[in-house]
């Protein structure tokens, strides 16, 4: 082919799939989809495919192009709803409308198939509203979620709880050095998620049986790899299976981080003065230990954010997975590396002073309403409630990240 423009018209993406095994009984559960492009040219492999359409500004047309490519073989081959077919999105394409040509097959597949969408950190980090949103709309299809490559990035397991992944897949570089630290780490993390969440854990990169071994001690119950199959075409005679289970869901929310909390937390009325030691505390939580956790904070007004903070904020975002502050006339980048988002005056969280730290293994929020009292600074008023509780940790952080808009 002339280009990587004739590939993406001619939609000449072929589809191949990899076995997702089941590790106690050895029976083949579903199949991760995986593009190819056109044989022989230098789009073949994934990544360079991927790379050529990002650098022409087509990448999230590419990412439905593989996907709606996967759903039609899987179709065609008989999948139905108790058959798991597990597919990739890149985070661009959520914004990105599907194009017109291949709406017909994703809206066969939204009725037909069972699909577990793969997603990774970065898709969080980039664009946390719409990661948000495409996370919400899988599962109002009845279609679960993956978070993919744990472990390869510390980011992948400070963000895993705003995901709220149905399956977790193990980095492959985890079963490879089973006795570091890291992998202990990363493995413990996951375990305590999914035993919280009800999760599935799968392990990637199995390519021996002591790995498919070493992957069973880390809790994983799914195995992927050259060991168990490797990618190809579908099988003439597909294999029984039942649909893998799903979390329990979390209702959408549409309230403030102050309104999820105080509504089971309880609230005490105190000055800006007293509240400051507090606030100062939960960023320095953000601060610490070998897997930093996520820092979301909300300042009212660009004021609150004074150059004191933002350099604070700036040392924390050098080593933290995720770092935002919102507040009114606040730009997109407030401080260096941290993510920022300008409040509108309609938004109710601009009468809000939040403080909100989610990671691996702890979670506190500090959630105040200003009662909007004129007297001097430090003697401001404000309702406020703490709470170390996880499940309104992650609710009031996922009503703050829906402010966040992608990176440009």
């Amino acid at each position: 082919m002339q280009d990587i423009h004739a590939v993406l018209d001619q939609r000449a993406i072929t589809p191949v799939f990899q076995p997702l095994v089941d590790l106690t009984f050895g029976r083949v559960i579903g199949y991760e989809a995986l593009s190819r492009g056109p044989a022989g040219t230098p789009w073949r492999e994934p990544m360079a495919l991927f790379a050529a359409a990002r650098k022409v500004g087509r990448d999230a047309e590419l990412d439905w192009i593989c996907r709606a490519n996967a759903y039609r073989e899987a179709m065609r081959a008989g999948f139905g709803r108790e058959l798991n077919l597990f597919v990739n999105m890149e985070p661009t394409a959520w914004r990105a409308e599907c194009p017109a040509d291949l709406t017909p097959i994703v809206d066969q597949a939204r009725n037909r198939l069972r699909v577990v969408t793969e997603m990774t950190e970065r898709a969080i980090a980039d664009d946390p509203a719409s990661l948000l949103a495409a996370t919400a709309n899988c599962r109002e299809n009845g279609w679960g979620v993956a978070l993919d490559d744990v472990g390869a990035d510390p980011m992948s397991l400070a963000l895993m709880p705003f995901v709220h992944p149905d399956v977790v897949k193990l980095d492959m570089q985890l079963l490879q050095a089973p006795g570091d630290q890291n992998t202990a780490r990363v493995v413990a993390a996951v375990a305590a998620y999914a035993e919280a969440s009800g999760a599935l854990v799968l392990a990637e990169g199995v390519e021996t049986a002591e790995q498919m071994a070493v992957a069973r001690s880390m809790g994983a119950t799914i195995g992927q790899g050259w060991h168990l199959g490797r990618p190809g075409p579908l099988p003439e005679e597909l294999p029984e299976a039942s649909a893998l289970p799903l979390v329990r869901r979390s209702p959408g929310d549409a309230r403030t981080p102050f309104d999820i909390v105080a509504a089971e937390r309880p609230v005490t009325r105190t000055s800006k003065s007293q509240l400051m030691p507090m606030s100062r505390h939960l960023e320095a939580l953000a601060g610490t230990g070998p897997e930093p956790p996520v820092l979301l904070a909300c300042f009212q007004n660009a004021r609150h954010f004074t150059p004191a903070t933002a350099r604070r904020f700036t040392r924390i975002a050098a080593h933290s997975p995720f770092v935002a502050a919102v507040g009114t006339g606040l730009g997109d980048e407030p401080a260096p590396g941290v993510r920022g988002a300008h409040l509108p005056a309609a938004d109710n969280l601009r009468d809000e002073w939040n403080v909100i730290v989610v990671g691996p293994h702890r979670a506190a929020a500090l959630v105040a309403r200003d009662l909007g009292d004129t007297g001097p600074e430090a003697d401001r008023l404000f309702d406020f409630a703490l709470t170390h509780d996880r499940r309104l940790v992650v609710a009031a952080a996922r009503a703050m990240l829906h402010r966040l808009a992608p990176v440009s």
